[in-house]
């Protein structure tokens, strides 16, 4: 990993694209250096004509912009032993940030990646909106202050190597963590930590490496905790020993969002084994026992007097009548503005239409590990460990309910197995923190499997209704409106300020963060002539989320659906159509590319059909192909304790990000996409009947399985000459949930019009009782390991 000193001049391309930045040597006993780049533009993405919002400023560029302020505040510490460290102002639940962080510092510091230690920070507020984890932004926004930071190091490192070894600053090379003069004499790291720090801060100007000389970005990496996760090691919030922080779980109550009143056997309680502690507070009983068997069998004895939550005695039935309700009407042709698109004088006559209409039922947001939270809160001062996308508005809001000061309030922010957008939401942790105070004693909370489903965070119901109106081979206008179950944003951008605007009354904050979010993800990119794309939203008695690609996934669907429908109306192949009106030229060569490596258009079985579809979002382009068996003998074959239907045998996937940091991680990222969209097209949702949701658990809500996991799977990175990385995080959910719902449409000849596809009446499980609200703990559990 060698690099000079004097580099290639800088590029002359404005934004985070150019190479020189300022930085700063922080003032103390060892090397500490951070990033300035307050007075770098948003990259600007170049204008096709007619434009949509997200084609000139999208959701990344409003968060990189948010984070411009305090960028400055991101630090990284050479340390004694010759290693680097880092404390990421994110949440890494397992989307691989704390190891294409390591890489970027490793990068530009010429240091091996293994002597890179990144942690998680605690809740800062100073870094006002940069401490948030969302979007797929964290790459993005962080990928020049992390580089900046680490190249002020670097420099500080060469300029103290000067002085001991007595030679000139451009003579010498950085090499795995050593600094070598060309007289063969070398001096580490670890060595120069103390030599190379300032007595007091100073600003300096560094220049990036240019992409050309890149080592470690860009190279296949394999994750820096996988020996940890595999071996058992990797850290989880109920993992943490804190002292006396005791088991906790709360008795909740039978329909969504209801109260408890009385908790009318207490005594009974409190005299069983283990239990220490009872208390109410205002989302149910709290109990704290030894253990978490005791917790639940707690539970299960409790007497609760209830008081019914907001949607008591509703279905689903009920909610789409609502939501149905909350529609606009689609435009009349007339008043779509076609005289704008200046095609001269248009029969209205002959123009036609494609009117579609789909409904999305709601979906769990639930991650592998439920929600959790350790919370030890005292009279002056709290202590709050927890997986936390937006730690900062999390200690205020914390601090609030506590009545304590914020800088008394500390919050630790730990690795999360999983979130999906909703650990963007600090449930946990308040509850924690509010169960702590109340029993005066240190807790250690965890929802059970069936709270974390039933009253967790969820994807919205949805609906989303197109008219596309065509002449002869002439898209002309392409109308979507989407109506939705309100998606909570009231975490904002990550801080208290924002949160509380989101939290305006009547709903109407929530709806205007909820609004520009749309605005800058959803568009069409096809010339489809006149082109809008709408959302309403309605209905905020729900526990909702931005589940993983937020909008994208359900609109993307309903759009392709309609697109293959054109093509046929067109009398085109789902493929020819698609080339012939895309706008973007990396869509276009991710689509042509799983068309070539899924040999688009060769002959299968009848009841088996490929599928195929494009999504644009996050600065990333992206294009799926997928093929399903919907023959009777496999959605009817038999599977022990399994609900099966259609298999998709295989998907292909191509995506470009631009500048790919870690390929790896990349495809593992699109791999669990794949698998959301099948999940979303397929199994996945909840059913509400009478105020309370029925799935309990993994084994009845049905998230892809091992039995519909495509056997074979190609996922490609592209290649791309950009010098800065898009989205991955969310970027693999819409096209696979488009894909897949194309090829069922083709392998059955019959367009679906709701998701998923198997939501089924009657249900193919049986429901977990509600009262006592979970389940027993197994007894046989040693029956069921290898």
């Amino acid at each position: 990993m060698d690099s000079e000193r004097t580099q290639a001049p800088a590029s002359e391309r404005s934004g985070f694209n150019r190479r020189k930045f300022f930085g700063y040597v922080i003032g103390g006993t060892t090397l500490i250096a951070a990033a300035d780049i307050a007075l770098a533009e948003p990259a600007k993405a170049a204008i096709p004509s007619p434009p949509q919002i997200p084609e000139i400023y999208d959701l990344n560029d409003l968060l990189t912009t948010a984070t411009l302020p305090t960028a400055n505040l991101i630090t990284v510490t050479i340390n004694e032993d010759g290693t680097a460290s880092f404390a990421l102002p994110r949440a890494e639940v397992g989307q691989g940030i704390t190891t294409s962080t390591a890489m970027l510092i490793a990068e530009e510091l010429d240091i091996p990646v293994e002597k890179v230690k990144v942690t998680l920070a605690d809740a800062r507020p100073e870094l006002l909106f940069n401490q948030l984890t969302g979007g797929s932004n964290t790459t993005i926004s962080t990928f020049t202050p992390i580089r900046v930071a680490a190249a002020v190091a670097r420099n500080a490192l060469l300029d103290a190597a000067a002085i001991l070894l007595g030679d000139e600053v451009n003579r010498l090379i950085t090499k795995a963590g050593a600094v070598l003069a060309p007289n063969g004499r070398s001096v580490s790291y670890g060595e120069l930590a103390k030599h190379a720090a300032a007595p007091k801060t100073k600003k300096v100007e560094v220049e990036l490496k240019d992409v050309s000389k890149f080592t470690v970005i860009g190279t296949e990496q394999k994750r820096i905790d996988a020996r940890d996760a595999v071996t058992g090691r990797k850290v989880f919030t109920m993992d943490l020993k804190v002292d006396d922080a005791l088991p906790t779980m709360l008795c909740r109550p039978p329909t969504l969002n209801g109260k408890p009143v009385k908790l009318l056997n207490e005594a009974e309680i409190t005299s069983m084994p283990g239990v220490t502690d009872v208390a109410m507070v205002d989302t149910g009983v709290a109990v704290r026992a030894r253990t978490f068997g005791q917790c639940i069998d707690a539970i299960r004895a409790m007497k609760v007097e209830w008081r019914d939550g907001p949607v008591a005695g509703e279905s689903d039935e009920d909610i789409v009548r609502k939501l149905r309700q909350a529609e606009v009407p689609l435009p009349k042709i007339s008043e779509l503005g076609l005289d704008k698109l200046k095609l001269g004088p248009i029969n209205l006559n002959l123009v036609k239409s494609i009117d579609a209409d789909f409904l999305f039922y709601f979906r769990s947001n639930s991650a592998l590990d439920t929600n959790a939270a350790i919370a030890d809160v005292r009279s002056d001062r709290a202590e709050i460990w927890a997986s936390l996308k937006s730690p900062i508005v999390a200690q205020q809001t914390i601090a609030q309910e506590l009545g304590l000061p914020q800088n008394k309030v500390k919050v630790h922010v730990v690795q999360g197995g999983g979130s999906f957008g909703r650990k963007l939401f600090f449930d946990a942790a308040l509850e924690a923190a509010k169960v702590s105070k109340a029993m005066g004693k240190p807790v250690k909370l965890m929802w059970h499997r069936a709270d974390d489903a039933r009253v967790g965070r969820m994807h919205p119901m949805a609906t989303s209704r197109v008219r596309a109106l065509y002449l002869g081979t002439q898209v002309l206008g392409f109308v979507q409106n989407h109506t939705s179950i309100e998606t909570d944003f009231r975490h904002g951008l990550g801080e208290l300020i924002t949160a509380h605007v989101a939290d305006l009354p009547t709903g109407l904050g929530n709806f205007g963060f909820a609004e520009t979010i749309f605005a800058l993800t959803q568009e069409i990119p096809y010339n489809f002539g006149v082109v809008n794309q709408t959302l309403v939203e309605t209905d905020d008695r729900f526990n909702t989320g931005s589940m993983r690609n937020i909008y994208s996934p359900d609109v993307r669907t309903a759009a392709e659906l309609v697109v293959d429908q054109l093509a046929a109306a067109m009398g085109l192949d789902p493929l020819t159509f698609r080339r012939k009106f895309l706008k973007d030229k990396r869509v276009l060569a991710c689509l042509n590319k799983v068309a070539e490596v899924g040999k688009w258009g060769r002959p299968l079985p009848k009841g088996m059909a490929q599928g195929i579809a494009i999504h644009k979002e996050y600065k990333s382009a992206s294009a799926c192909l997928v093929e399903i068996d919907c023959r009777p003998e496999t959605v009817g074959r038999d599977i022990p304790n399994a609900v099966t239907g259609p298999r998709v045998t295989k998907a292909v996937y191509a995506i470009d990000i631009g500048l790919a940091i870690n390929p790896t991680g990349l495809r593992a990222q699109m791999l669990s996409g794949i698998n959301d969209g099948i999940a979303l097209a397929l199994t996945s949702s909840m059913h509400l009947r009478d105020g309370h949701f029925l799935e309990a658990s993994w084994d009845n809500y049905f998230y892809t399985r091992q039995w519909n996991t495509p056997p074979e799977v190609n996922i490609i990175v592209m290649p791309s000459d950009a010098k800065t990385p898009g989205g991955a995080g969310e970027a693999g959910v819409a096209a696979s949930m488009a894909a897949v719902a194309c090829a069922y449409a083709r392998a059955t000849g019959k367009v679906p019009d709701y998701f998923p596809i198997n939501h089924r009446d009657p249900l193919a499980f049986r429901p977990k009782p509600f009262v006592p609200p979970v389940p027993a703990s197994p007894t046989n559990g040693l029956k069921l390991t290898y």
